[in-house]
């Protein structure tokens, strides 16, 4: 093997050498003017959008700028190849191709080749939005260019000027202005392809200024220079600059046939551009690319030597032979090394991902403890501002003061709503979610959500109404608690966007396969309504139908991007159905199985939603509140006593399993975090010698989605802190209730 390199290697010193001493100052004069007329060519076939021909002319100027040792015009065979990338956007590839070329310029001091480099670096930044890595650019090219004294380019750097301030500034009048100079320095240069731009972009800047007849005259002269030239890309973007400027001024007939011919030559392009990507690998860089070329330059040196003597053509057709076959034995060798060396960065590459992968879950943990951390010290203080604000309202507060009162309520439930939904959206985008099947009422699930919101709903004088289907069985076993959470956020968004107005709570049953049953549910209102234009992003994170919206109505935008997140687990989507001023249709489907028949006959009802349950009931019943914080238990003594509640209070857990044993008690409220032992572990002993009693967890703990730990240990059900008081007394009066009934 050692010695066949070392083989090789004397037969390309030798081949190079003999290469040179033949190689006449004629031939390189050849081999310059065949380069030039290459990329000559390779320019028109950009501007008319034949990539893959333009591809081929680069490449082959590319190895015969190589082969000659032409760096000035390898840059310029670089410079021109960007300029394809640009035509096809694909501006990394194009920035990369100028590095190349600029670097070469700056070594060689070609100020010539420079400054057209110059000018497209300016139009990659322009359209990578980067004005002032642009004016850079176009400020180098400006000065080579008076330097020189060349019009011309001083036009295109105007040109370019003026395009910026159009797209990047959105400054019409200022690109009117630098359009005005470059048609002044453009006008004797034979450069339509400029020219066509220029007429573009101007039309383009009258477009925003609304002076439709003077953007349409130059849009016509744009599509007429273009269509001459055969410049596909402007041809395409003349149409459909046309089509809208003829919309604009109420011809929609000519304007459709602008935007079929748009249309049509799309298509085309679209063709032509998959072609040449497909191409653009092998023609750089494969085997085929090397003996296509190497062909080209075999053809072109037999039409050579056909004017040579004939006593040189057996030398020359050798000398070529050998080049070939050094040239690809250089290829092979240079094509493992990149393989060899692109191996090494993808192992790099993929350490480096992994690292970053374990940082991203650190900071994401770091974050959700966080989160549960700080929302917990929130919720303490927020506590003792919503109890403190609903016993001040309950005291005969003056008008003012109840003005201040009910404003301070709305703040605290508001930021107590905040809370939540961050928290809710912080779980389900670190998939710590999941759905937990049980069996379920799905009538009794919706009454129970709607009779919490009926309060919210009257304080805007809306009616909510429930229609269910009765054909749909009684037990289902799916997630409740997720259904509860996207019905709560869906009706709740509803009743904050209607005053005066209706709320339709629906269900029906769409097909009842065996034990599958799929279920269309619907919440329409006839509030605000939401525009087209807006309806997709309202289910982005913090996102809301308008900056007006956010200020008449309030809220942070969650409450729809969590229900489409959990619809999304579910193996569901949410939809929408909206007009402005005319309310709004939110629906989706869910699968459950169905543990029973459906009942037969059964049609829809139409059910008015029920008054909470009074609050009489709690008269002269026994509650222990256990919770060590001073203030937290002032509040809830309070609240309660003022619907007559007896109240006991413990300071810790031990106190509360001692008072629970030695007095009888109808309902008790615990706090889970104490000194001593926990709640959790109080409510296990009191269950060991009273396992009836209802044991209500009253805390500002962050709950999992997984509750099943607190009803495990014995707790009744939670609320948790800070509440609003109506569910609050909604959940006291039910276990209260019950107990009666059982007695």
């Amino acid at each position: 093997m050692n010695k066949f390199i070392i083989c090789v290697v004397a037969l390309l010193l030798f081949s190079f050498s003999y290469a040179n001493q033949e190689k006449t100052l004629q031939e390189r004069e050849e081999i310059t003017a065949t380069i030039e007329q290459l990329l000559s060519d390779a320019e028109e076939s950009i501007n008319s959008v034949d990539f893959d021909m333009a591809l081929q002319q680069l490449n082959t100027a590319l190895e015969l700028s190589r082969s000659i040792d032409h760096p000035r015009l390898t840059a310029l065979s670089s410079s021109i190849m960007s300029q394809l990338y640009y035509v096809r956007h694909e501006y990394d590839k194009a920035a990369t191709e100028l590095q190349r070329a600029i670097s070469i310029q700056r070594r060689i001091q070609d100020e010539e080749g420079l400054a057209p480099s110059y000018v497209s670096y300016g139009k990659i930044f322009i359209q990578k939005k980067n004005p002032e890595r642009a004016s850079e650019y176009l400020n180098l090219a400006e000065g080579l260019y008076e330097k020189q004294n060349n019009t011309e380019g001083l036009g295109l750097i105007d040109l370019n000027r003026g395009i910026l301030h159009l797209n990047v500034h959105r400054e019409p009048k200022k690109a009117l202005a630098y359009f005005a100079k470059a048609e002044e320095k453009l006008k004797d240069a034979d450069n339509p392809y400029e020219k066509a731009r220029l007429y573009y972009f101007r039309s383009r800047a009258h477009q925003l200024l609304e002076n439709y007849g003077i953007a349409l005259d130059n849009a016509e002269k744009a599509l007429a220079i273009s269509e001459e030239r055969d410049f596909k890309s402007m041809v395409l973007y003349s149409h459909g600059l046309i089509s809208q400027l003829l919309e604009s001024t109420g011809k929609f007939r000519e304007s459709l046939e602008h935007l079929q011919a748009s249309a049509t030559l799309k298509d085309s392009l679209y063709n032509l551009s998959v072609k040449a990507i497909a191409l653009d690998a092998n023609a750089r860089y494969g085997v085929d690319a090397l003996k296509n070329t190497l062909n080209k330059l075999s053809k072109r040196n037999e039409e050579q030597e056909r004017t040579l003597k004939v006593n040189k053509l057996t030398t020359i057709l050798s000398v070529a032979l050998i080049t070939i076959l050094s040239l690809l034995t250089l290829s092979l060798y240079k094509n493992n090394n990149l393989r060899a060396r692109a191996n090494d960065l993808l192992q790099k590459k993929n350490s480096e991902l992994i690292t970053a992968k374990e940082n991203a879950e650190k900071a994401s943990l770091a974050k959700a403890q966080f989160l549960s951390t700080i929302t917990h010290e929130l919720r303490t203080p927020l506590y003792a501002v919503t109890g403190l604000t609903h016993l001040l309202l309950e005291e005969s507060p003056t008008e003012n003061q109840k003005e201040h009162l009910n404003s301070l309520k709305f703040s605290g439930e508001y930021l107590l709503s905040l809370i939540n939904n961050i928290l809710d959206l912080n779980k389900l985008e670190a998939k710590k979610v999941e759905i937990l099947e049980s069996s379920f009422n799905l009538e009794k699930r919706i009454s129970d959500v709607l009779i919490a919101l009926k309060n919210s709903a009257e304080d805007k004088k809306t009616k909510l109404h429930l229609e269910f289907d009765q054909g749909i069985p009684h037990k289902l076993k799916g997630d409740p608690l997720k259904i509860s959470q996207i019905l709560i956020n869906l009706i709740g968004n509803s009743i904050k966007f209607t005053e005066n107005g209706d709320i339709w709570v629906r269900v029906k049953k769409l097909t009842h396969k065996e034990s599958r049953i799929l279920l269309r549910f619907e919440i329409e209102d006839t509030g605000e309504g939401i525009s087209k234009e807006k309806q997709k992003a309202i289910f982005e994170n913090f996102t809301q139908g308008s900056l007006q919206i956010n200020r008449k109505f309030g809220g942070t935008g969650l409450g729809l991007s969590i229900v489409k997140n959990l619809l999304s687990l579910m193996g569901s989507e949410i939809h929408l159905e909206s007009e402005l001023g005319e309310g709004s249709l939110f629906y989706f489907d869910l699968n459950f199985e169905a543990l029973e028949a459906a009942p037969a006959n059964a049609k829809e009802t139409n059910k008015e939603i029920p008054d909470l349950l009074s609050n009489e009931i709690m008269h002269n019943k026994k509650i222990l509140v256990v919770e060590d914080n001073k203030i937290n238990q002032m509040i809830t003594r309070k609240i309660l006593e003022k619907h007559k509640v007896i109240i006991d209070v413990a300071d810790n857990g031990t106190i509360a399993v001692d008072k629970a044993q030695n007095k009888e008690f109808d309902l008790i409220l615990m706090d889970i975090h104490m000194p001593g032992i926990s709640g959790i572990e109080a409510t296990r002993e009191i269950r060991k010698f009273n396992p009836t009693i209802p044991i209500i967890a009253l805390t500002a703990v962050t709950l999992d989605e997984n509750l099943d730990e607190f009803y495990l240990n014995g707790f009744t059900d939670i609320i948790p802190k800070p509440y609003k008081t109506e569910e609050f007394f909604q959940k006291i009066n039910k276990y209260l209730s019950q107990q009666e009934a059982s007695v």
